[in-house]
């Protein structure tokens, strides 16, 4: 069976927090938010290793309690994610083949289910190119303009959240995050390259607690539901 690996860039500073330290290393849970991600994939038996891009002057790394973990390969951020998820990949040369499959997560999404996770390698592992997490939409959907108002309301049939872990092939996603950039598109996920190199990209439905935290009140919502996963 083919080698799964995990990239988690962490080498963002979350400016919408409003905090001076950045939010994947804020409490939570008498932990920091990035020891919550990291733990789902450090202690996944199928996973080889979990490579987390940093910021250059990343001062905080050190103090996370899986900092050293044997799993955990640290190496150098970018200047947006996407060059940091492809600095992740490159640094898994020497460890992987390009048919292997990656798992790319949000440092700030402490609250993946482990159920989602398992859901997502067993299913994207029958697909050809990979898939991602991802949540229909139930709101009713309207588009505005630039000055707040709105214009249409959009039809949500088909429409849905993409969250993460995303899941590809390591060569076919560094293909396509490197041929994004030569086009100088920034892309916001992975899948966004892979759909550009015209590759099909599976969905696979997880729970909407699988939240990204953004804002400060992000941060009492994920204790509220950490809170609620370990009772369940």
């Amino acid at each position: 069976m083919d080698k799964l690996f995990a990239v988690i860039p962490a080498a963002g500073i979350g400016t919408r927090m409003q905090s001076e330290v950045p939010k994947q290393y804020l409490p939570l849970q008498s932990r920091k938010v990035l020891d919550c991600t990291l733990k789902h994939f450090c202690r996944h038996r199928e996973i080889d290793a979990v490579v987390v891009p940093l910021a250059e002057h990343d001062h905080w790394w050190s103090t996370l309690e899986l900092a050293d973990h044997e799993k955990i390969i640290s190496t150098n951020g970018g200047e947006e994610r996407c060059h940091s998820v492809l600095n992740g990949l490159r640094s898994l040369a020497n460890m992987a083949s390009s048919d292997d499959w990656v798992l790319v997560h949000d440092a700030a999404r402490p609250c993946l289910r482990q159920a989602d996770l398992d859901k997502l390698i067993s299913t994207v592992r029958t697909a050809k190119h990979g898939g991602i997490l991802a949540l229909p939409v139930r709101d009713t959907m309207k588009r505005g303009d630039d000055s707040g108002y709105v214009l249409e309301t959009v039809e949500r049939t088909n429409l849905w959240h993409a969250l993460t872990p995303q899941m590809f092939r390591l060569g076919e996603l560094q293909d396509s995050i490197e041929h994004a950039l030569q086009k100088k598109l920034l892309i916001t996920d992975e899948a966004s390259a892979m759909e550009l190199s015209g590759h099909n990209v599976l969905l696979v439905e997880g729970h909407a607690d699988n939240i990204k935290i953004t804002h400060p009140q992000d941060l009492s919502l994920a204790d509220l539901y950490l809170s609620n996963q370990e009772k369940s």
